[in-house]
């Protein structure tokens, strides 16, 4: 229902108006009266009719002004005027505030009635094309950032995206700016995350770098894409993005890594796509959650090497001998050397898998086939530092696994030699040299060096010590022994003389001495 307020200074005309019109068949509800212009408008304070049926002659303030003020304070509402006149100056002035129906006095019941049905048409017709305008506006607003995110797609994409386009679409998103450069900023989550870490990256990303300066955002596949215009110093730059990498990173415990192109205009989007692209390809020497330029690729290509060359035969001695802490030093200073040639992944890689090879030829014959196996793995990782680490540890597991192995063969050789010396107490031609060539065929420098390692003594010092034991053990049991007897027994021959000066110098006493002392 229309809401109708009716005016006019003549209370019977008033009331048989009121009276005479069928109201609601006309869709029409009359909510109140007035006599003049100004009750009118004291009314319309409290509540607004939608349809004013107002005579023209009315003291105070008359049809004509009621229709200027109420155009000025509620430009909706539609007015029917009533005259007694018939000059046209009232009809030219009503109609150029917009008023389409103007009748003359005396009205008869169709009249008016046939005006209000007009009125009340225009009204439903504005009212539903305000309808569709707001329904469409609410379809594009709901659409509109779909839009915006396809257009960058394209813009970064398609290369027959030029300026005229931009200058289309900016007007149709409402991009008031134009003028300053713009860069774009492309991102990735690492790890495993969610589609929505994506949605909360690229909300928390225009946030931080706010509305005014991020254009159009979008995503592709795992990347964020942002085009924003270039409002401050690159360092300023990088640093909003940092703080915005810190807050996603401390609230969804995920890595960010960014790459941010260099400075240009939109015609150069799609070349500053590719590179920062080629920006987050750098991540596989810098590692994950970095920010890098195309400052940083410079820098790399010139600290480039001319060649790679890197001999693996030390790392391979040092794992094969068990001996982590020198492998550990080799595996760096390879690893360094890739770093610093900067090469692509796949060439980088290419590298990476001979020495792997090479690494895994020092395990076990039966755990050769599974270290090899691993190969495809490493192919999967993204950076060299999750490769250096992928490495070390299979080189820290054959290493340990060698260690072990030797440890056990040492142990055996050092339980023969111990044998050996047991059993040969008493020849005096006992020696290292001896039982190196004689009984274990092996190194004498190197079969001495196991010996202390494994025993702390020397194996001289160890024989003479183990001897001046015995013949200790032997004088107790035996209290008549002769000291020349002592020293044929435990290999000192026919030298007597010698066997006691080694034996005070272990106990403390002569042969003599000791025997009496106890």
């Amino acid at each position: 229902m229309f809401k109708v307020l009716l005016v006019d200074d003549e209370r019977i005309i008033l009331e048989g108006i009121s009276q005479i019109v069928p109201w609601t068949s006309s869709g029409a509800e009359l909510i109140g009266t007035a006599r003049n212009g100004l009750e009118a408008l004291t009314f319309m304070e409290e509540q607004q009719p939608d349809i004013i049926i107002s005579d023209i002659k009315m003291p105070g303030m008359d049809g004509l002004q009621l229709v200027e003020r109420v155009k000025e304070l509620y430009p909706q509402i539609a007015f029917i005027l009533l005259s007694g006149f018939s000059e046209f100056d009232y009809a030219r002035t009503a109609m150029a505030y917009g008023v389409k129906h103007y009748l003359l006095k005396p009205c008869n019941e169709t009249k008016i009635t046939e005006a209000l049905t007009e009125v009340i048409e225009e009204l439903q017709s504005q009212l539903t094309q305000h309808q569709f305008v707001q329904t469409i506006q609410s379809e594009l607003t709901r659409v509109l950032p779909h839009a915006k995110a396809q257009f960058l797609k394209e813009l970064v994409t398609n290369k027959t995206y030029g300026k005229r386009d931009w200058d289309t679409y900016r007007r149709m998103f409402h991009i008031t700016h134009d003028t300053l450069p713009i860069r774009l900023i492309l991102m990735q989550v690492e790890g495993m995350f969610e589609y929505e870490h994506i949605f909360a990256l690229t909300n928390i990303a225009e946030e931080k770098l706010g509305e005014e300066i991020v254009l159009l955002s979008t995503t592709i596949g795992r990347h964020v894409l942002l085009l924003i215009q270039e409002t401050e110093q690159q360092e300023q730059l990088l640093s909003r993005l940092s703080g915005m990498k810190c807050t996603f990173t401390d609230f969804y415990k995920l890595e960010t890594t960014i790459a941010v192109s260099g400075a240009g205009g939109i015609t150069d989007a799609r070349k500053m796509y590719r590179e920062t692209l080629e920006c987050l390809n750098f991540r596989f020497h810098v590692g994950e959650g970095a920010i890098i330029t195309p400052q940083d690729l410079s820098t790399a290509a010139a600290a480039r090497l001319s060649s790679f060359d890197y001999d693996e035969e030390q790392l391979g001695m040092e794992l094969k001998a068990g001996n982590w802490e020198a492998a550990s030093e080799e595996l760096g200073r390879f690893f360094q050397l890739l770093a610093d040639q900067r090469m692509d992944t796949v060439l980088t890689k290419s590298y990476v898998i001979p020495l792997f090879v090479s690494i895994a030829r020092q395990s076990a014959p039966e755990r050769l086939n599974d270290y090899l196996q691993m190969l495809a793995r490493l192919d999967e990782l993204e950076t060299l530092k999750a490769i250096e680490a992928f490495v070390s540890q299979a080189a820290k597991d054959i290493c340990d696994a060698n260690f072990d192995s030797f440890a056990s063969k040492q142990s055996t050789v050092i339980k023969k030699m111990i044998e050996v010396i047991a059993s040969n107490l008493a020849d005096p031609a006992l020696s290292l040299n001896w039982v190196a060539n004689e009984i274990l065929y092996m190194n004498a420098d190197y079969l001495g060096k196991l010996f202390k390692k494994e025993t702390g003594e020397r194996f001289s010092a160890y024989v003479m010590k183990l001897r001046v034991e015995k013949a200790m053990e032997e004088i107790v049991r035996t209290e008549d022994v002769k000291v020349f007897e002592l020293a044929e027994r435990f290999g000192f021959g026919d030298n007597p003389q010698y066997f006691s000066q080694v034996f005070k110098k272990h106990t403390g006493y002569t042969p003599s001495d000791y025997k009496r002392s106890l």
